[in-house]
């Protein structure tokens, strides 16, 4: 049975246990947070010392998953629930042994299968184990670019229910949640580990997460980053824009390749806005999926750059792109390609 890490999430916590769940996928974030709240929380702390057996796949017998469900068949030593925790289950093999433990399962087992990466379900074994009703099955997928801004903002807003009271809401700037999705990418660990910085990092009082927050806890500058580029692109600021493209060319931090990602969707958004017959705030934002207070960006953006020339960019983009992975241009450097870039967007 497939669910959302979420909705398992609520089970959980509320008390209601499966005999079998099987976290898998390319993104670890959710599989260890699943891993992490089973391991703490299904059983107290001295029922851990008893009935509870965290097995790794690499250490386990010929990376036989038989010494697992050996582990799952036997009884409670305290009487109750027992926990059986399997990590770096990729490496098993075997896995029939699981199916024909399904037929016969000990109720009172919680057997957790965290797997690195996607089980090939082709194999009957995975389609048997997905189809049984015992069996919860999250697949954690790596998110996408343009998803990273609304999740860290979900962040907050969860952080905010979970842990401060209503007088001491946490609130981001808008402009912090593009820095952080641009300089971390979508490692959601090292995300969550630079809000948690972020939070930890707060001076008494202070409420709102910005960009010189940002600068002084996590190093990213708040002069020279994308979004400073994408605002001198959307005024056409040659002289800001040649800046902060200096400044990419000769830090590691800014790689090309990285960050004509987020230049890609915003021109790309904007050839969409032309074409928009409702460019109320509240439409745009729905449509593109951005916050609204961004929409003014694209309204200004939208008068320099007429849709012709935005379609435009979005080629000499691609363009770039492919040079940069070794395509006719063996040799250019980030900083000459970068001149070029501007060049042909502002012209």
């Amino acid at each position: 049975m497939i669910k959302k890490f979420d909705e398992i999430m609520r089970t959980l916590q509320a008390g209601q246990y499966a005999p079998i769940y099987i976290a898998c996928g390319e993104e670890p974030y959710y599989i260890d947070q699943l891993y992490q709240f089973v391991s703490t929380n299904v059983l107290d702390e001295m029922a851990r010392e008893f009935d509870q057996q965290v097995l790794y796949g690499r250490d386990l017998p010929g990376a036989d998953i038989s010494t697992v469900i050996g582990a799952a068949r036997g009884y409670s030593m305290m009487g109750g629930r027992k926990v059986i925790i399997v990590r770096e289950a990729q490496v098993v093999k075997k896995w029939e042994a699981l199916a024909a433990y399904l037929d016969n399962m000990m109720e009172q087992t919680l057997l957790l299968i965290c797997y690195n990466g996607k089980p090939d379900k082709r194999q009957g074994v995975w389609k048997k184990l997905m189809d049984n009703p015992k069996v919860v099955w999250m697949q954690s997928e790596r998110l996408r670019d343009y998803e990273i801004e609304r999740w860290i903002n979900a962040y907050i807003a969860d952080f905010n229910k979970s842990v401060l009271s209503q007088e001491g809401q946490l609130t981001i700037d808008p402009h912090v949640a593009p820095l952080l999705a641009d300089h971390l990418g979508t490692d959601l660990s090292a995300i969550v580990g630079a809000l948690q910085k972020l939070i930890d990092g707060r001076q008494e009082g202070v409420k709102v997460i910005n960009a010189e927050l940002v600068e002084r806890n996590i190093g990213i500058s708040k002069d020279y980053n994308i979004m400073e580029l994408q605002n001198a692109l959307i005024k056409k600021n040659v002289k800001k824009a040649v800046q902060i493209t200096n400044y990419f060319a000769g830090s590691k931090d800014h790689p090309m390749i990285r960050e004509l990602s987020p230049l890609f969707t915003f021109f790309s958004n904007l050839l969409m806005y032309h074409y928009m017959p409702d460019k109320s705030k509240e439409a745009v934002a729905r449509e593109l999926g951005i916050n609204p207070f961004f929409v003014k960006d694209y309204a200004e953006a939208a008068k320099n750059y007429p849709a012709g020339k935005a379609f435009f960019i979005m080629g000499y983009l691609r363009e770039i792109d492919a040079r940069l992975k070794g395509i006719n241009n063996p040799s250019a450097k980030d900083s000459d390609l970068w001149k070029e870039l501007i060049y042909k967007i502002m012209h």
